[in-house]
């Protein structure tokens, strides 16, 4: 379980297929101090580590997670937001996140407002019941409040803080990131829909 406070962000050093799964390596300021078997959230994606050494770190991506993230489109590079999970004396700062992603979503619009920036993000018609004003999103891993929302898009609020430590400062209209909704709205929505099916 994560909070969606990204505590730094790695640099992925190489990506290698691996049969069905890909090997992920990263570099970054926490990777000497995680350990072997460890749950890490790499874009808010729950992933175990495998390997560490020389200040880096290793995971694996089995091919379900690649087919639902923006992991199989991931190249050298490419930077990832990071955050090790909560445990009970943790602060929850932002919000409860289990590091499933359930979709990825286009970034359609980025707007600079000279001291904060607004992100926009499309949103299908099958995950519009689990946004709501003003609500919590994870995005890469980021716990974020929906700032305004359209029947197709949400808006997010992106301050100074939050864009100069994630990945969010290089990101691009038109690129992808990993989403997971709410866990409480996704529980009430499930409760609804079998009851209207009854």
């Amino acid at each position: 379980m994560f909070s969606g406070i990204v505590k730094a962000v790695g640099k992925v050093e190489s990506v290698m297929e691996q049969g069905s799964s890909n090997r992920m390596v990263i570099t970054s300021d926490i990777s000497g101090a995680l350990t072997i078997d460890q749950s890490v959230s790499h874009n808010g994606v729950c992933l175990t580590i495998v390997k560490v050494h020389n200040g880096m770190h290793e995971v694996d991506i089995v091919a379900e997670t690649l087919s639902k993230t923006t992991f199989q489109s991931i190249q050298k590079g490419y930077f990832i937001n990071l955050e090790r999970s909560i445990t009970p004396s943790t602060l929850l700062d932002g919000h409860l996140v289990q590091g499933h992603v359930d979709t990825i979503l286009k970034c359609m619009e980025i707007r600079n407002n000279h001291g904060s920036w607004n992100m926009v993000f499309s949103l299908p018609h099958e995950y519009a019941g689990l946004v709501i004003p003003h609500g919590s999103i994870c995005l890469n891993g980021v716990s974020l409040t929906v700032a305004n929302l359209f029947p197709d898009h949400f808006e997010v609020a992106i301050i100074p803080f939050t864009f100069e430590n994630t990945n969010f400062k290089n990101l691009r209209e038109g690129e992808y990131v990993n989403v997971e909704f709410d866990l409480i709205g996704k529980y009430i929505l499930r409760q609804a829909e079998l009851r209207k099916s009854k």
